[in-house]
């Protein structure tokens, strides 16, 4: 018998059941393996702020005064996030003024006014900002407790995790001015933006009017993935099946809105049209 050939049916059946049973006890069905550690999302935050920091200390005077994104060159682009920062703190506080404030509109007072500091000061003041953060979420404790800021209604530790995108978002819009390849998060960190992205797809597709009922199997594969079984639209009983199988870190690019679905390497099982609309709908969660 030639291997590979000629196999009865009964014994090739046999073998694949051995084969996902033996798969099924190595690793739980949708985990990666091996698993990743679990942390808090006030660590995820902490550890993207300090990566951010890290990209911050390796530029140069020149790189600073790059254009970066809406305009901002890096120094403003910096005094952006510590706005949001700011903005954060006020929400922490109890402040309703910022729950529906514009998250570009609201931070452009902060960006301006770090055009002309020196690189030094600008980059001091992100770091006490971030850190004033963290000593906020601890002294609230409950990371259930509802924060509203940027048009966003989220538990607090749903918060921490889309500042820990947002800041590595922008980390890599700076280092790609920079010349510096791009970072990719901790796989425990991007195990908690992946879990987020997956569960905001229904917000997601209903921001982009998609509405079709859509049983939409994600995977995503490398660290920090996993596979998530997402319902769009109201009509489960006649919902189309779908499956997308992608990279986790290229996924999270896809949701920050830095690259387009058609570059995102992807293999869809299902109508295709439907796939590209739901990835199509995923860069609506970015802020910007």
């Amino acid at each position: 018998m030639t291997p590979g050939k000629d196999v009865p049916p009964v014994l090739s059946t046999v073998l694949r059941d051995r084969v996902l049973r033996a798969a099924r006890l190595a690793r739980a069905e949708g985990r990666p393996f091996p698993d990743v550690v679990a942390i808090s999302p006030a660590e995820a935050f902490s550890r993207a702020a300090d990566a951010l920091y890290g990209s911050l200390c390796m530029l140069s005077d020149a790189d600073w005064r790059h254009p970066a994104l809406r305009g901002l060159d890096v120094q403003c682009l910096v005094g952006h996030l510590i706005g949001v920062e700011y903005d954060v703190h006020r929400a922490l506080s109890g402040d309703p003024v910022v729950a529906a404030a514009d998250h570009v509109e609201s931070t452009q007072p902060a960006a301006a006014g770090q055009a002309g500091r020196r690189a030094a000061q600008t980059c001091a003041d992100w770091h006490r900002a971030t850190g004033h953060t963290l000593a906020l979420v601890r002294s609230t404790g409950d990371l259930d407790a509802e924060v509203a800021v940027h048009g966003l209604r989220l538990p607090l530790g749903a918060l921490l995790i889309v500042r820990a995108f947002e800041l590595w978002t922008h980390e890599n819009d700076i280092r790609r001015v920079a010349g510096l390849p791009a970072s990719v998060p901790d796989a425990p960190t991007l195990r908690l933006m992946t879990d987020l992205a997956a569960r905001l797809l229904p917000h997601a597709a209903s921001l982009t009017g998609l509405d079709e009922p859509t049983s939409l199997r994600l995977v995503l594969t490398g660290p920090g993935g996993g596979a998530w079984d997402v319902m769009i639209g109201e009509d489960p009983p006649g919902a189309v099946p779908i499956r997308i199988v992608a990279d986790a870190a290229g996924f999270c690019r896809l949701a920050a809105n830095r690259v387009t679905p058609a570059e995102l390497d992807v293999h869809v099982t299902g109508d295709p049209g439907r796939a590209a609309r739901v990835l199509a709908a995923a860069s609506a969660l970015a802020l910007d």
